[in-house]
């Protein structure tokens, strides 16, 4: 069996996310609005893809500043459609601007914001899972489906349970590294080091 998580395969900068920021858990609204989006434009792709291409994400979308998104026109749409550097598709495009009024509504409304309004599915504490080996690994959970339920509900796209799920392990919501991938035990201390 194979040390360790597998799934970054050889490529040194997907091997780079994988031990310094998968799974670390994030409780920054703004940096959960960014990942929600680019796990939506992962939708058909693979992550590595979207990874690549983070930097001109942010360059394209103001850092993912959900105040400036949530005013883009039709102008800077059709802008951002020419933009070669991300991927240019015009329902996640629109589904990014919808996302970003969305984020700021509950930003506004929901104690807490957006980080609490995710993270209380949890109680605010990740899930440690105990995977032996990647195979076992869902890609959606009963959790993963009743988020993606209410972030569809409250209007958001490209949140199906499966991105939502992959969203989930990026942020650090569950810990999915096996257990016998060194970063599963130094995602725990960080959790413990971080706990109130």
């Amino acid at each position: 069996m194979p040390d360790g998580c597998t799934w970054y395969g050889d490529d040194p900068f997907y091997k780079a996310y994988h031990d310094e920021e998968w799974g670390v858990p994030e409780y920054d609204s703004r940096a959960l609005y960014e990942k929600l989006i680019l796990d939506g434009f992962q939708a058909g792709l693979s992550w590595i893809t979207i990874l690549r291409k983070r930097e001109n994400f942010k360059a394209a979308f103001n850092n993912f500043d959900p105040e400036a998104i949530a005013r883009y026109n039709d102008a800077k749409v059709e802008a951002l459609m020419q933009d070669s550097g991300i991927i240019r598709n015009r329902a996640k495009i629109l589904g990014t601007i919808k996302g970003a009024q969305l984020f700021l509504d509950i930003e506004e409304k929901e104690d807490g914001g957006f980080s609490n309004f995710l993270w209380s599915y949890l109680k605010g504490e990740p899930l440690q899972n105990s995977w032996q080996s990647m195979a076992e690994i869902p890609a959606q959970t009963p959790l993963s489906q009743a988020i993606s339920k209410d972030l569809k509900k409250r209007g958001f796209n490209f949140v199906g349970p499966t991105i939502v799920y992959a969203f989930m392990q990026a942020v650090g919501m569950v810990n999915d590294h096996v257990v016998t991938c060194p970063r599963h035990e130094e995602v725990k201390r960080l959790i413990r080091a971080a706990k109130h």
